[in-house]
């Protein structure tokens, strides 16, 4: 698959997802195989406003390269405003969120509110593209709802306008993350462009992905599936190119990695912003593991780096002689 000069046969990529694909988590998944990163989706009208938290949103690193920006928004001018300041951050491209379902974001026809204006939409994309020298690609859904599936037409839209690549995530506007993604719609679109088509909906394991390829997309996109499981990009490279599926973290690599997430968090906040926004990964990195409901309560009132640490140590030690695992993090405080 081709992006400008990016070329990556079959890349798997980290959805941008609000409060969750920051930079911590971005490097997280790339240290752990993801091919494609993107930032979270952020406002074309509060980045031309210097909004400060709009501007951390979309900071980017070296080391996640490629890294995509991602922006959203349905007036031409803010977008291609927006595009100019994100292209001063020098991300690989830009991607245009033509596919949030969130209803104060579609209601003011942005995100997946440009699926029930298309002459909007493709103005919006065109316009984008004029304004800057990096490849741009848009990230949409099937359609508002199951009676305006209007994807075949979008698809040679954007092209025309000068996408890139187009990320479908397989579902309708009014579904949000209920239901099932509808994978049969890639097939279709793969054979009405001639630009990469990135599967999107529904990839929580190795087989998700392997099956979401089959349809004949050019890579897939991993969400959800990826939150409280980053290992599912090595899982997936594994899986893909042998056949078999890697082993489960131990809890000793869970708790580790936990670790290394939160360390990077404080690196990129502050202790005190680090640690207080990372409670949302908790939840994910002790998914499943034994007598964890206590741990969890304790380390949503810790508020400290090192606190956190002794913490999942002492869980980890109460624990390793029953797992036969080592029974402390090597160099974590």
């Amino acid at each position: 698959m081709k992006i400008g000069p990016i070329e990556i046969d079959r890349p798997i990529a980290l959805a941008p997802m609000e409060d969750v694909t920051e930079m911590p988590f971005r490097l997280v998944c790339k240290r752990l195989g993801a091919d494609l990163v993107y930032t979270e989706f952020t406002s074309s009208e509060a980045l031309i406003r210097n909004i400060p938290k709009a501007l951390r949103k979309i900071a980017v690193c070296e080391e996640e390269r490629p890294v995509a920006i991602q922006l959203f928004g349905g007036v031409e001018t803010s977008m291609e405003d927006a595009a100019k300041l994100a292209e001063e951050l020098h991300p690989d491209f830009i991607d245009i969120n033509c596919g949030c379902w969130v209803k104060n974001h579609a209601a003011r026809g942005e995100g997946a509110g440009l699926l029930r204006d298309l002459p909007r939409f493709a103005a919006i994309v065109r316009s984008t593209v004029k304004a800057t020298n990096l490849p741009v690609t848009v990230k949409t859904r099937l359609g508002w709802d199951a009676d305006s599936i209007v994807i075949l037409d979008v698809a040679r839209m954007v092209e025309q306008c000068g996408a890139q690549a187009l990320t479908i995530h397989c579902r309708t506007r009014s579904q949000g993350h209920r239901g099932f993604a509808d994978w049969s719609w890639l097939e279709k679109i793969k054979k009405a462009v001639s630009i990469p088509i990135i599967g999107n909906g529904d990839l929580n394991t190795p087989e998700d992905v392997k099956r979401i390829l089959e349809t004949g997309c050019d890579g897939a996109m991993i969400g959800r599936g990826a939150i409280g499981n980053p290992w599912i990009f090595r899982q997936t490279r594994h899986f893909l190119r042998t056949g078999n599926l890697l082993a489960e973290p131990t809890l000793k690599e869970k708790l580790d990695l936990c670790v290394e997430h939160l360390k990077l968090s404080v690196a990129h906040k502050g202790e005190r912003d680090g640690v207080l926004t990372f409670r949302k990964f908790y939840a994910g990195y002790l998914r499943g593991l034994p007598n964890i409901a206590k741990l969890r309560s304790e380390l949503m009132q810790l508020n400290a780096f090192s606190d956190v640490v002794a913490a999942l140590n002492r869980f980890l030690d109460e624990h390793s002689r029953f797992l036969h695992e080592p029974a402390a993090f090597a160099n974590q405080s």
